[in-house]
């Protein structure tokens, strides 16, 4: 599992946007963070054998593939990074865990519930022989995101009873804009349900420390054809959502609503946590990353507000690794945070969390979702 020298081969199939963003992580995460051993960039692995040298040489790669069973089967690679469309999640991490690699998947997991269960009783199978498997919902490691939950967990809000999550982008306003593969899906298993509201479905049950038990959902499709990506002239049909929404009850009795849109003018990366309970209220937003708002009911009303905590403190989750009291750290500083988190994992011979078994959750939330839009908002239960 671990090579010379301790050190971990990575091995990363694909080099988009994730791929950048996850190769940052590797690169800086020994230089910021004590480390239980050393992560060594051996492959990245891309179809197209010019674009992924030149990533290769851009990103810090020691090698290339353009065959990801061949990248998997390397002596030099211990850990398969996949940063792919969904549709090639589950192909890939079952063979890497079966062949004894470790694994971080991107999110979510999979297209479908099926093959995220395949994804998640590979994991546990390879678990026993000591291999280990991550899904990358990366915003769990924003220090304030972290902070939040210590404060939830140690019953600072009291109980739950509501929460809001949202996740709006602008990334699809253009209808001219052509069918790339987030768009269909066979590629991508859902629109901006998959890509925006797992994101903010994993934060708020991470923060609420529960579940969500059922849903009731819609979903719309503004645009449905859009031109295709080969130049030709011709359409092609739109056959994910282009927002979903929907309210939800959680297994301890909290209720929450959710929006998941790429069509919110305005809304660039509008992702946003909101927790109210018998004692509290917290939120967290992406455009202020590195700030927490708190609201403690038990102050006395007449000083009572919301209140900003920077989160920037050396005492605080993951920020001390990096600069003086203060300092704000970035978007990329979560994926190393992740990879920081799963080589301890590694080292110390647990199940790294979010684990698949908790991205086969969200699945199915996904899915319930899905399933409760097609009956016309109907009561969903989750997992059934």
């Amino acid at each position: 599992m671990v090579g010379e020298h301790g050190e971990l081969g990575i091995g990363m199939v694909g080099y988009a946007f994730m791929g950048r963003a996850h190769s940052q992580a590797w690169r800086s995460v020994g230089r910021f963070f004590d480390l239980p051993f050393t992560p060594r960039m051996a492959a990245i692995c891309g179809r197209d054998r010019s674009r992924v040298a030149a990533a290769a040489d851009r990103l810090g790669w020691a090698a290339t593939e353009t065959d990801w069973k061949r990248l998997v089967s390397r002596e030099d690679v211990d850990l398969v990074d996949v940063c792919t469309p969904g549709s090639s999640h589950a192909e890939i991490s079952i063979a890497a865990l079966e062949a004894g690699k470790h694994v971080l998947c991107e999110k979510p997991l999979a297209n479908t519930v099926e093959e995220a269960r395949a994804m998640a009783a590979a994991a546990e199978r390879a678990a026993a022989g000591g291999a280990r498997a991550m899904v990358g919902f990366n915003f769990r490691r924003v220090p304030a995101v972290a902070l939040a939950r210590k404060l939830v967990a140690a019953g600072r809000l009291g109980a739950l009873r509501h929460v809001r999550a949202a996740y709006l982008g602008s990334h699809l306003l253009d209808p001219e804009l052509p069918l790339m593969w987030r768009l269909q899906a066979a590629e991508a298993g859902s629109g901006a349900l998959g890509d925006l509201g797992a994101h903010a479905i994993d934060l708020a049950q991470y923060l609420a420390g529960d579940r969500i038990a059922g849903v009731s959902a819609l979903t719309e499709t503004f645009v449905p054809e859009r031109p295709l990506a080969d130049g030709s002239g011709g359409l092609g049909p739109v056959t994910v959502d282009d927002a979903a929404l929907f309210i939800a009850r959680f297994a301890g009795g909290a209720v929450g609503g959710f929006e998941a849109t790429r069509f919110a003018t305005g809304h660039t990366e509008g992702l946003r946590v909101e927790l109210n309970g018998e004692l509290g209220s917290i939120v967290w937003e992406l455009g202020a990353l590195n700030q927490l708002r708190l609201f403690d009911a038990t102050e006395d009303p007449a000083t009572q507000g919301f209140r900003t905590i920077q989160v920037t403190r050396a005492g605080h989750p993951y920020a001390g690794a990096w600069w003086p009291d203060g300092h704000t750290i970035g978007y990329e500083h979560t994926f190393t945070h992740e990879v920081h988190d799963l080589l301890h994992a590694i080292a110390d011979g647990r199940d790294p969390v979010p684990s698949f078994a908790d991205g086969l959750q969200v699945q199915e939330v996904l899915d319930a979702v899905q399933r409760s839009a097609a009956s016309g908002a109907g009561w969903t239960k989750v997992g059934q």
